[in-house]
């Protein structure tokens, strides 16, 4: 015999507020842990900004300095990186939405992407260190950027494809009755229509490289010097955090905290540039 109805309303509006409930205070619990983070940051990072952080290099053990080598040398290596990157990965993009939506090939492909797109960061580092770092003997700015430029890659692909599917069929069909060819199609009608899109996943990697730190670790290394030579080690801000986070000295912890705000900063802004693009394409 079935429950009566009054009761099993009365059960799933239990059932309802309870998982509401749950779901709330998960929700203010991470935002509570969010903003203790964000905030620790903030508090002892503001304490070490200063002009010295883009005019002094990184200093030795127990001295002052700065991060200038290093801000120089994250800049350098995300740059390296989305120019390495950034192609393959709309080209790659291109391909699976233009030319291979569906088949066996196609699907490998988005497979074999969503498999790079969940791999931790420090198993790229360790492939990149196998292929790289040991062949040639030493640890170098190239390998670094090729490591930012694997985790790079499956962003790319992922949004490309994605965001070229969006375009309507129409547009397609209308250049192709013109008598345009497929290519041109491509890139006066498509490239147009999806270049926020690509541009917003863009975006996101950057921000998602930028912090990196176990990549690095196995192919940049670090550099205490000012250098612009991406065959040697080179200097950069995750690394430089994590050493002298681990260090015994007072004046290297508040360069850490420095650092740490920085790149949250500029994760933050580049984050909220990318949201911004978004949704005026939505709009």
């Amino acid at each position: 015999m079935s429950a009566p109805r009054p009761l099993l309303r009365g059960r799933r509006k239990a059932v309802n507020a309870l998982a509401l409930g749950l779901a709330s205070f998960a929700t203010l619990l991470g935002l509570v842990v969010l903003v203790w983070i964000l905030g620790t940051t903030l508090i002892h990072g503001a304490a070490a900004l200063g002009p010295h952080l883009i005019t002094q290099m990184t200093p030795p053990p127990g001295a002052a300095g700065g991060l200038a080598n290093a801000i120089f040398g994250s800049t350098l290596l995300v740059l390296v990186a989305v120019l390495v990157g950034a192609p393959i990965g709309v080209l790659a993009g291109t391909h699976l939405a233009e030319y291979g939506r569906a088949g066996p090939f196609a699907e490998l492909v988005r497979f074999v992407n969503d498999i790079l797109l969940s791999a931790p960061s420090v198993v790229i580092g360790l492939f990149v260190y196998q292929i790289v770092v040991r062949p040639s003997g030493h640890f170098s700015g190239w390998a670094g950027a090729v490591a930012l430029g694997f985790i790079l890659l499956p962003v790319v692909v992922r949004t490309t494809d994605e965001t070229m599917r969006l375009v309507p069929i129409s547009l397609r069909e209308a250049t192709l009755a013109l008598g345009a060819p497929k290519w041109r199609m491509i890139t006066q009608v498509i490239y147009p229509a999806a270049r926020v899109g690509i541009l917003t996943g863009l975006l996101l990697g950057i921000a998602r490289i930028s912090g990196e730190t176990a990549p690095l670790l196995f192919t940049a290394l670090n550099n205490q010097y000012w250098s612009m030579d991406l065959g040697h080690p080179l200097a950069n801000v995750p690394v430089v955090i994590f050493q002298f986070a681990l260090s015994p000295y007072d004046s290297w912890h508040s360069l850490a905290w420095a650092g740490a705000l920085l790149l949250t900063v500029f994760v933050l802004v580049v984050s909220v540039l990318a949201r911004t693009l978004l949704r005026g394409r939505t709009n």
